[in-house]
């Protein structure tokens, strides 16, 4: 098979000729652990872009260290949040809202739109097609909790939300307007699938309350969704936190693979319930305690077990690799070298 042909067959549950892999190429991984990392991945390959054309990040500034050597950034994004970043390619912590003050609303907008006309988008649908003659292609379709998380400190957010206030819908509407701006963007490149990412859950439960969720974001994700049904494309959806109690509700929106935090989970019922549904989950192994404090032989059992209780060899998952600043490097060729084995 194909690389794309290979995730198809693991989207639509049936078996492909191997277990398939998606390396994300961490700005943070690739600094810390430089050229080394990068040979591994080229070595290993995947089945979501020619890894020979992955490179290492270029080096922050030095204007983005304090006098005693360590990394701090302050950024204010497109949304009009300032962020606080301690650790390079690693997401910050915002230190400022702009719609904090909701008298600010009727000034503040979302960001430019990509432009779906013109000379670079068509270099970038012509770039897209190249990709997908041999490489699966994902698009960005944005956040919506995780965005208004931006805007406006989070316990005002949870508070907004449970009271259902005007202001709160009207700042929602803009995000998801401008999500599925970009969601538009990447059907017209033509890409296979479109992603999404809200952090919906804490480590045992939602942080809105299921009837919340079903009232405020449940209609927002079907409108959004939809185009991309109708296109015949897929959703992907990444959620840390448990969200056990709306799989089924993603499910019906259109959600057709996750990317879940999985060290939350029952793994063994996770992977019934996630099959009974049909939705293709995305394999990451647990970045912190394996990867952080584990063992290079804990690491290949872990990743073994893994795809034995999700059968993955028979389709309906896939196995994900990103690697973060701490992980030893025993680990990471551990984790390299079991995903290889498993491929062959």
């Amino acid at each position: 098979m194909l690389p794309r042909e290979r995730v198809e067959s693991a989207l639509a549950f049936r078996t492909p000729d191997r277990i398939p892999l998606q390396i994300a190429p961490s700005p943070a991984g690739l600094y810390e652990h430089g050229q080394k990392l990068l040979d591994l991945a080229r070595a290993c390959g995947h089945d979501f872009g020619d890894v020979q054309q992955m490179k290492l990040p270029d080096p922050p500034p030095a204007a983005d260290f304090d006098p005693d050597g360590r990394y701090h950034a302050i950024r204010t994004d497109a949304w009009g949040t300032t962020w606080e970043y301690r650790i390079f390619g690693i997401w910050g912590h915002p230190i400022g809202w702009p719609l904090n003050d909701l008298s600010a609303l009727d000034g503040w907008k979302a960001p430019e739109r990509p432009l779906t006309a013109g000379p670079g988008f068509e270099e970038a649908r012509a770039a897209a097609a190249r990709h997908q003659q041999k490489w699966y292609l994902i698009g960005e379709g944005g956040s919506l909790f995780e965005a208004l998380r931006w805007v406006r400190r989070f316990e005002m957010i949870l508070m907004d939300i449970e009271d259902d206030t005007p202001e709160i819908n009207r700042i929602a509407e803009i995000i998801n307007e401008y999500n599925m701006a970009l969601a538009r963007y990447a059907l017209l490149l033509g890409c296979d699938a479109v992603a999404f990412g809200d952090d919906l859950g804490t480590q045992n439960a939602l942080m809105v309350s299921p009837g919340a969720f079903r009232r405020f974001f449940k209609p927002r994700y079907k409108e959004l969704f939809e185009p991309i049904q109708r296109a015949g494309q897929k959703v992907f959806f990444h959620s840390c936190g448990q969200v056990t109690e709306v799989l089924e509700d993603l499910r019906k929106v259109g959600v057709t693979a996750l990317w879940p935090q999985l060290p939350l989970y029952n793994l063994r019922e996770l992977a019934r319930r996630c099959r009974d549904l049909g939705i293709a989950v995305q394999l990451h192994p647990d970045r912190g305690e394996l990867m952080q404090r584990g063992s290079p032989g804990q690491v290949r059992d872990y990743v073994l077990r893994l795809l034995d209780t999700f059968d993955t060899a028979h389709g309906g998952s896939w196995l994900f690799i990103e690697v973060d600043p701490g992980f030893p490097w025993a680990n990471i060729e551990a984790l390299f070298s079991v995903a290889m084995e498993v491929r062959r």
